[in-house]
């Protein structure tokens, strides 16, 4: 009996750690920020967040001063310079303003975060499904500005300190070199947003544009909880139902006489 005991306790101590072990990566997946250039360790409140930034201030990745450069046109973030083709509209301009909030500033892009080797960032995002209205409103915006290039992480000429439009290559409107809503959202930072066709409101897709006054919730981190469970990374909280009835079958064997 005393074996029985034995093993029944050593299954148990064996399960308990599991279960625990997997609530933590639970919560690391859920709420966690990159391991980038500006960003903080751990995510937290984040009271004087500016403008199209504050809707993170409640549980944010950035600080405040990250996301005031986030606003400016030649940002000492990274010298990237959004006027290469002339000045850039504020109507076009919001939305990568918003897009480098989400980026800086987002707490729930876990499930998408892959280790790279860059000498400014050690983590990227990769493929964040992101809304289909957010996309198309981006693209709509900014389809009469004017571009030389459709992947905006590489390829630019630096020999200033700032991003310059390469040799040979030409300005043009959004709308030829980003075609569709698709193309600008997965093409301009080399795939790490990938276009759904799900919309704000679904659970499904990652929302750049959202509002958090009051008692409102960020609604990226119900999505970010559905896509953990879609890719295996978390437990869903029907096998959490299944595994309580073998906890206390484990627990009633270990007291038995």
């Amino acid at each position: 009996m005393f074996c029985v005991q034995s093993v029944s306790w050593n299954m148990l101590s064996v399960f308990f750690l599991g279960l625990t072990l997997s609530v933590t990566t639970a919560e690391d997946i859920l709420n966690i920020c990159m391991n980038a250039k500006h960003h903080k360790d751990k995510p937290g409140l984040e009271g004087n967040l500016y403008k199209q930034c504050e809707p993170w201030k409640k549980n944010a990745c950035c600080r405040a001063n990250t996301s005031v450069e986030a606003h400016n046109d030649q940002s000492h973030l990274y010298n990237f310079n959004w006027n290469h083709c002339g000045t850039m509209t504020e109507k076009c301009k919001r939305h990568f303003i918003q897009d480098t909030c989400l980026y800086e500033c987002s707490p729930n892009l876990g499930p998408w975060i892959v280790t790279v080797d860059q000498s400014w960032r050690k983590e990227r995002i990769l493929h964040v499904p992101v809304c289909k209205t957010d996309c198309e409103e981006w693209w709509l915006d900014c389809q009469d500005d004017h571009t030389c290039k459709s992947n905006w992480h590489k390829g630019w000429d630096w020999s200033t300190g700032v991003n310059k439009c390469p040799e040979k290559s030409k300005c043009q409107k959004f709308a030829q070199v980003f075609p569709t809503p698709r193309d600008l959202c997965e093409k301009v930072w080399s795939n790490s947003y990938l276009f759904t066709e799900h919309d704000r409101g679904s659970g499904k897709c990652i929302a750049m544009w959202f509002d958090t006054s009051g008692s409102k919730l960020n609604p990226n981190e119900e999505v970010a909880r559905y896509y953990a469970i879609q890719k295996g990374l978390i437990a869903s909280s029907s096998t959490v139902e299944l595994t309580l009835p073998l906890f206390l079958t484990l627990l009633l064997l270990s007291v038995l006489p």
